[in-house]
């Protein structure tokens, strides 16, 4: 059984929109490229139809893997969502207790991380150590560079 990820409206629409791009744009461009690769003669030794057929697989895998994610989308109705804790969605603030910086993320999918817009996929090692808790809590998070303690400041939407 595949894993149901939860998007926001907006990661949803860009997940549909490069579907669509893909089916139609992308199925063009490829099966224009097979008819040159075609039109140069014999196909047996004609690399450029070899490369092209290969694109053509990869590309109709990419599309199948999107469906497959988008069949198992759920969009998450942010005003049902407890705010006296950290979920998915959440925008929380953050204190690096040891040194005191601060830092704002908000817990998104995977397929919607994107750290310069703040945005941590709910999958990563801070992300799941700050899921459940709730303001002013403080958790301790094993990281790539060792044991991170952060403090809770702000929780919102």
């Amino acid at each position: 059984m595949a894993d149901v990820s939860y998007y926001t409206k907006e990661g949803l629409e860009n997940l549909k929109e490069e579907l669509q791009q893909l089916k139609t744009t992308g199925r063009a461009k490829i099966a224009n490229a097979i008819a040159e690769a075609r039109d140069k003669g014999d196909l047996s030794e004609n690399a450029e139809y070899d490369a092209a057929k290969e694109a053509q697989g990869l590309h109709e895998t990419k599309i199948a893997k999107l469906e497959e994610t988008l069949s198992n989308a759920r969009l998450l109705d942010e005003s049902k969502l407890d705010m006296s804790k950290v979920l998915a969605l959440s925008i929380v603030k953050i204190k690096n207790v040891k040194n005191g910086a601060t830092m704002s993320y908000q817990l998104v999918s995977e397929s919607e991380a994107d750290l310069k817009a703040g945005k941590i996929s709910v999958a990563s090692p801070i992300a799941k150590g700050l899921l459940g808790k709730s303001v002013g809590d403080k958790t301790e998070i094993q990281v790539p560079a060792g044991k991170m303690e952060f403090e809770i400041l702000e929780i919102s939407r």
